[in-house]
């Protein structure tokens, strides 16, 4: 059984389903593998023949239209030729001293991407990434220039070779909540553009060195789903015999209604929620112990000669799950560790968690253990079956990991950490005295103290993330977070004092969220960046989700659901009518362009209402708020 990760997600660490799976399958006799495509793809393109693929499409564009990326890649090309590989093995942490020339500005070529540097210019002459770096930080400075020098290759890539990449998601719109599956198909029936074609090429390769029976595809994100599809296709070329599974948080949340038949040209079987007990089902009945109709959680398509033949039929015998305890310890082994990216795309040093390092990405408990959240999945079995293990347990797996990996690197990947949980966690770590370095999502309940967050730093706990949302207690109230803006404050300065870096998730667009409440939540964020609070975070758009209590009860939110088209393939979002009215896309680009500000500690001592480019209001936050929020 091979599990593959299909492009696009991560290039910094593997995304761990496959590594999920395949220890949960070794651990009951399953001769399971796996292999990361997402990686090799990139690392395909970005290869000595790939650059030369890429200039010779450059260069047949139109000079006098040729896109500004497409353009300087062209004329620089034998500078990328000959500084590529040298950089990936730096990024891979093969190559160190390289910096030392990378952070010159002498040695790679530089497009586009690199305009973004001149915000920073010093109007005395003076280093303008000095407030970053300082003197001595050759080796982030480097890797922030190495990205942004990838990033121009991508940004041809695209204007040459195929309109639909990125580096972490491809062909996103083909995917995301599309109700019908006629554009994903029409896109795999066109012509393949150049990066299908590697993709292509690297399929067959995985097939001919692990020669499997079975193939799963666990995609996370609509901008895997493509590409999963193109990996079906070729799988389906090579052998149709070879069984194709799909599965993953995108089929959990998305195609929970699937009716679609030309979905099972290619994939054999579309499985829900978590994998392991679907799959063990699954591989009885291949292996002849278990008939069709005790497979679990399994879409699949009536074959020729049965009752409905050709269409899609939903099968879900009723089993337990397997306990969170039984399932395994992730193992990675067969993916490439050495040949991951660390990237460092922001300067600020909590963003840079998500895309510099390779951290072991492992989850404490199943679920969420307060599940109430009223624009989450709730109803969903990811979030709704909580079920935790034990310190012992997960100590137990953090130990093998290291001893497999000899990394120390932990990113506890929850919807919700629970702080009972971590604080047995850290006393475990202790107990061992085994010293590791770990970061994960929480809620910011009043649980965590700074006595816990203290507890937390000492066992290893580097950076904590949490939803502080809509920053308003009147929406907070609403949504059923149960927490309060005083609270969060008293909660991540507690952190911040321990000296675990924090980041807000954050959101706009929430149900009956008027430009006041904007205005009002961005001086909440912004008196928690002066005060060190937080240091870092990222405002969402708002989407109601059908799974969502907004989705299923909208007439408590105070909203009027758009009807839907008949959907035979994905269905997730669901559009909506606010009777606010407000123009949160205009409020959107204000509050992105204030965070990121925030982030660089520029900005914080401005009117809010400098951010939005009309007429606003003023906040009615006091000035002191958060302040007086922490000492009281």
């Amino acid at each position: 059984m091979l599990s593959i990760v299909p492009p696009m997600t991560q290039l910094n660490t593997p995304y761990p389903s496959t590594a999920y799976l395949t220890g949960f399958l070794r651990s009951r006799g399953v001769d399971a593998v796996q292999a990361d495509l997402a990686l090799e793809l990139v690392l395909d393109l970005l290869s000595r023949d790939g650059l030369a693929t890429l200039r010779d499409a450059c260069e047949a564009l139109p000079q006098k239209k040729r896109p500004h990326a497409a353009a300087s890649f062209a004329a620089q090309y034998p500078r990328y030729a000959q500084t590529m590989a040298a950089t990936l093995a730096f990024l891979q942490g093969r190559d160190p001293t390289l910096a030392h020339r990378i952070a010159s500005r002498g040695f790679l070529p530089e497009g586009p991407r690199f305009e973004s540097l001149e915000v920073y210019i010093d109007p005395e002459g003076g280093d303008p990434l000095g407030w970053a770096f300082g003197a001595l930080g050759v080796q982030d400075r480097a890797r922030h220039f190495a990205t942004l020098y990838l990033n121009d290759v991508a940004d041809a890539i695209r204007e040459a070779l195929d309109p639909r990449f990125e580096f972490v998601r491809y062909a996103e719109s083909l995917a995301q909540s599309q109700p019908s599956f006629d554009p994903l198909a029409q896109a795999l029936a066109a012509q393949p553009t150049a990066v299908d074609r590697a993709l292509d090429r690297l399929t067959r390769a995985a097939l001919e060195r692990h020669r499997p029976q079975v193939v799963l595809l666990s995609v996370p994100f609509p901008g895997s789903v493509y590409a999963a599809f193109r990996i079906a296709q070729t799988v389906k070329a090579v052998d149709p015999a070879i069984v194709t599974v799909l599965g993953g948080g995108y089929a959990n949340t998305e195609l929970r209604e699937l009716a679609e038949p030309g979905v099972f040209d290619f994939f054999d079987y579309v499985t829900l929620d978590a994998g392991e007990r679907p799959l063990l089902a699954l591989l009885d009945h291949l292996a002849g112990r278990r008939s069709r109709q005790r497979l679990v959680r399994t879409f699949l398509r009536e074959a020729d000669g049965d009752e409905g033949a050709g269409a899609v039929r939903y099968v879900n015998f009723a089993e337990p799950d397997v306990p969170f305890e039984e399932v395994g310890t992730p193992t990675w082994d067969g993916l490439p560790l050495d040949r991951y990216l660390s990237l460092l795309d922001m300067l600020n040093p909590m963003h840079r968690l998500w895309s510099d390092g390779r951290w072991n990405k492992l989850t404490v408990a199943h679920g969420c253990y307060w599940k109430k959240c009223s624009f989450c999945d709730v109803s969903l079995d990811y979030i709704s079956r909580y079920d935790a293990a034990s310190a012992t347990v997960l100590v137990d797996r953090i130990e093998a990991i290291v001893a497999e990996t000899g990394q120390t690197g932990f990113h506890f990947v929850d919807e919700a950490a629970p702080p009972k949980s971590l604080r047995a966690l850290a006393a475990e770590l202790r107990r061992r005295d085994l010293s590791i370095s770990w970061w994960g999502n929480i809620r910011f309940e009043k649980s965590f103290t700074p006595e816990l967050c203290a507890e937390l730093a000492d066992s290893g706990c580097i950076a904590m993330s949490g939803g502080l949302e809509v920053a308003s207690d009147r929406l907070l109230k609403l949504m059923k977070k149960g927490v309060s803006v005083e609270q969060v404050a008293r909660v991540t300065r507690g952190f911040a004092d321990a000296g675990i870096l924090v980041h807000a998730y954050l959101m706009y667009g929430f149900p009956t969220q008027t430009v006041q409440d904007t205005v009002d939540a961005l001086e909440y964020v912004r008196q928690l960046f002066e005060h060190g609070c937080i240091q870092s975070g990222f405002f969402h758009r708002f989407a109601c989700t059908v799974h969502s209590p907004v989705g299923l009860n909208p007439e408590e939110y105070g909203v009027t659901l758009q009807p839907l088209p008949p959907v035979t393939f994905a269905k997730n979002d669901v559009g909506f009518v606010d009777p606010t009215g407000t123009d949160h896309d205009a409020m959107g680009v204000a509050l992105n362009k204030a965070l990121y500000n925030y982030m660089h500690g520029i900005g914080l001592d401005e009117d809010v209402r400098s951010w939005f480019g009309g007429r606003v209001p003023k906040t009615r936050v006091p000035r002191h708020f958060i302040e007086r929020a922490l000492q009281g």
